[in-house]
């Protein structure tokens, strides 16, 4: 083996690096209690691999092609390190206190060892290597999950989160045997060479689908996505809602345009059925919810919904689209868990929205970051959401027009969008009036956020105000984008 290959994977061999010296650190400090540099110094790592990506490295293949990297992947994969680090920076008041205490370091290398899985994954040119990361991503996801052994709700998260991404993979692997048994090969580019529309390509293609769609908790794949976030731990919940979702839906575009090609008109029809399923259903069952993770549970559905509109037009659009709504959706939902995981951590781990009554009178400085947040996911001017909902309706109708069957299809799917924008404005607004309007006799102590909290807020907050007036960053993705 020539293993100078390992140079053409330079995020990949720096992350490796960093769970290494994670497994150092928390073994030759095992015995320190206390542990205050632990933290600050997994914060710098992960700083350096977000650093590190955003350089523009030129995209390299290894292994034969097995893995192929381009400008594209690592830009996304920049907003993963990103998210990551958000995460890393918002646990410390959970993994410090007592319910976490002693799983400071399995945390950070549960963390980085998810983001490898993630990192293989969108590089991979190869479905082996897909699943390989695939699977890589998922199985420490769950072990995170389940970190909160004192909470019998964390483990059945977890159960839950294991068992049906046990099936999802074993539904996913029945459909690459079709297509592999149909072109004889595993290689993108081989694939679509080979591939034609038939009975066979066309089912391996919806049982790939279905999938993948587990992963990226679409209706009809969406039934664990609720009693996995609220079971748990509040970090937790809000690294899965944006860092697999982000990861696996731009692999999963990215597997449509190599792959298939010349299953267009089939994967289209199908992808806006679930679009308009998951953006409906999802805003339906979040305004019935009294818990208010298992609210940020649905409205991830339906945020998913928007980001795959992203992947239905023409693909320089879509895969920029795509980026830069996962980068507004990083920083607006880890705003939106810093503030859950900041109020848990001093009201006695309630997650409940009836808690969040009259918040504005004691704390309002963590209800106004927090509102910015939820206007920002609703897609209100002048926040980044509002922009990067904009350019993902316009991605979903880029190249299509209205006279040809699936153009007037494209304009219809973002015509529904557009409505159940209005419809999540209004349960967003259930939050915020909750917190200025409704009034209790018991509302929630003031209390004082620490340093980490407030870093995070602010890098948060700072993404909501600048990304969608930032042009240079849409300027950035495209020109990443174009050299898919």
């Amino acid at each position: 083996m020539n293993y100078s290959q390992f140079l053409n994977m330079i995020p990949e061999a720096i992350l490796v690096a960093i769970l290494i010296a994670f497994f150092i650190a928390d073994f030759a400090s095992e015995k320190d209690d206390s542990r205050g540099w632990f933290n600050p110094f997994a914060c710098i790592l992960m700083g350096v691999l977000t650093v590190v990506c955003i350089l523009p490295l030129e995209p390299k293949s290894a292994f034969g092609g097995m893995y192929v990297t381009s400008q594209a992947v690592n830009v996304m994969k920049a907003i993963l390190s990103l998210a990551s680090l958000i995460v890393v920076i918002m646990s410390r008041p959970w993994i410090t206190a007592e319910e976490g205490k002693g799983r400071e370091g399995e945390f950070y290398m549960l963390v980085a060892s998810t983001l490898l899985g993630m990192f293989m994954m969108m590089s991979a040119g190869h479905f082996l290597l897909f699943y390989l990361g695939l699977e890589m991503a998922s199985i420490p996801m769950a072990c995170l999950v389940a970190l909160d052994k004192h909470r019998n709700n964390s483990a059945e998260a977890a159960a839950k989160y294991i068992l049906t991404a046990a099936f999802s993979s074993g539904v996913m692997l029945f459909g690459l045997s079709l297509l592999y048994g149909a072109c004889g090969t595993l290689y993108f580019g081989d694939v679509a060479a080979n591939l034609h529309a038939n009975m066979l390509t066309v089912a391996g293609m919806v049982f790939f689908f279905s999938g993948l769609g587990f992963k990226i908790s679409l209706v009809p794949f969406h039934f664990w996505t609720a009693d996995t976030y609220e079971g748990a731990p509040t970090t937790v919940t809000g690294y899965l809602s944006v860092a697999s979702k982000g990861a696996a839906a731009f692999t999963f575009m990215a597997i449509l345009f190599k792959v298939f090609p010349a299953l267009y008109t089939q994967w289209h029809y199908f992808l806006y059925v679930v679009i308009v399923l998951s953006i409906t259903v999802a805003n339906l069952f979040a305004i019935r919810q009294k818990d208010l993770k298992r609210f940020m549970a649905f409205s991830s559905i339906s945020q998913a919904g928007y980001i795959m509109l992203a992947v239905t037009g023409e693909q320089t659009m879509g895969i920029t689209a795509l980026s830069f709504y996962v980068l507004v959706y990083v920083v607006a939902n880890l705003a939106v868990f810093s503030v859950i995981n900041v109020v848990e951590q001093n009201n006695g781990g309630t997650t409940s929205m009836d808690a969040y009554d009259g918040f504005y009178t004691t704390n309002p400085k963590l209800s106004f970051l927090m509102t910015l947040a939820l206007f920002s996911l609703a897609g209100i001017p002048p926040f980044a959401g509002m922009f990067s909902k904009f350019f993902v309706f316009m991605a979903g109708v880029s190249g299509h027009t209205f006279d040809t069957t699936i153009g007037s299809w494209a304009y219809i799917v973002v015509f529904i969008a557009l409505i159940n924008t209005v419809v999540s404005l209004y349960y967003y607004l259930l939050i915020v009036k909750a917190m200025y309007i409704k009034k209790t006799e018991t509302p929630l102590p003031t209390f004082k956020s620490d340093v980490n909290t407030k870093l995070a807020l602010a890098l948060c907050t700072a993404g909501i105000a600048f990304f969608g007036v930032a042009s240079c960053i849409y300027e950035w993705i495209y020109a990443a984008a174009d050299k898919f």
